[in-house]
């Protein structure tokens, strides 16, 4: 099935009662526009946000779709008025691919919260009716401005899982004053947590990780933390108290706050990336318990375009690496990998390789 030079070939899902099951299949890239750069991918990391997609979990998608949206890939085609991208340049693309750039929020940086903002797989492109589709495939077509540089020190596996997991948290921990002489937590030392500890590592701030059990404390201290706080022994708490100045919670399931804001100091920051199903209800918080320190809760939605560069720049520049296993992509590489991704059984991202070669 040869792509020509408007399509891709990738792997869609049909629907959430299928979600395992991918479909080799040609399809058309979106209208090509003056700004669009044409990618052809290298790797792909899976994500969490991919099996919430197709399991069902963020409500109702438009079928069939190819997910992916941790992507690297070469430039081999740039529209006329493209300036931020080269052609053969290697970029990454991320979980958006555009948005008005024009609105006070993209004026400021936070095009991730302009409300024309479309996501890289399953948003509907504007007047035309394409639904657009992600990096599980040969080809995708992206406005320059979602096309981030990478660095050469860092290989394209590496790079992947940051075009998502990686903006998601480093967004957050830079925003909320992350840096020297600041005490930081992470909960969940996971596909998104692990990277969280290095980003705090790396700005310079004190990490500690939060888990369940010890099962992870090796990991934590590989990845920068001073040390790991078992949230399950008694007293856990008590040597903490009053002294983080920001907890970020990187835990994909339902977290109850509560016990943890107690840590905080006086309006230290308790911030969520963690993204559950729908139907999964948040915690209830009582003002009581916010009162004793004013300490401030929030949320944070992947990063902007700035932030992404500056992020691959610090990753080259302090050595921060994502925890990758890689899997060829195709029908039984890809059940495989989104079956494990939904059981949270990696250590700690899985990539999608061989796109070139199984595309064709």
């Amino acid at each position: 099935m040869p792509a020509g030079p408007d399509e891709a070939v990738g792997f869609q899902v049909d629907g959430p009662n299928t979600w395992t099951e991918f479909h080799k299949r040609t399809y058309k890239l979106k209208p090509q526009g003056d700004y669009d750069v044409d990618i052809e991918i290298e790797c792909c990391g899976v994500c969490g946000s991919d099996v919430h997609t197709i399991r069902g979990g963020w409500g109702d998608q438009h079928y069939p779709l190819a997910v992916g949206h941790e992507i690297i890939g070469i430039a081999k085609k740039v529209g006329p008025k493209v300036t931020l991208v080269k052609l053969g340049q290697r970029v990454g693309v991320g979980a958006s691919s555009y948005a008005c750039l024009e609105c006070r929020q993209c004026k400021a940086n936070n095009e991730q919260y302009c409300s024309k903002q479309l996501d890289t797989y399953g948003a509907v492109w504007p007047d035309t009716g394409y639904v657009t589709q992600g990096g599980y495939s040969s080809h995708v077509r992206i406005h320059e401005h979602y096309c981030f540089p990478v660095p050469e020190e860092l290989p394209s596996t590496v790079a992947a899982p940051m075009m998502c997991a990686g903006l998601t948290t480093y967004s957050p921990l830079v925003r909320n004053g992350c840096g020297p002489g600041k005490k930081v937590g992470i909960v969940g030392v996971g596909g998104l947590g692990h990277l969280a500890v290095q980003w705090a590592k790396a700005l310079g701030a004190e990490v500690w990780a939060f888990s369940l059990d010890h099962e992870k404390d090796d990991d934590a201290t590989k990845l920068g933390a001073t040390g790991t706080i078992v949230n399950t022994e008694p007293g856990w708490e008590k040597p903490h108290i009053l002294s983080f100045d920001l907890i970020l919670n990187c835990a994909s399931s339902t977290v109850k706050m509560t016990p943890y804001l107690p840590l905080l100091d006086v309006h230290g920051r308790w911030i969520s990336v963690g993204m559950p199903s729908k139907n999964e209800h948040g915690t209830e918080v009582s003002t009581w318990t916010q009162i004793a320190n004013g300490c401030l809760i929030g949320a944070s939605h992947l990063g902007s375009r700035k932030e992404a560069v500056e992020m691959l720049e610090l990753a080259a520049k302090k050595g921060v690496r994502t925890w990758v296993e890689e899997v060829r992509i195709g029908e039984v590489g890809l059940k495989k990998a989104i079956e494990r991704c939904g059981r949270s059984e990696c250590r700690y991202r899985l990539v999608m390789t061989g796109n070139q070669e199984v595309c064709q």
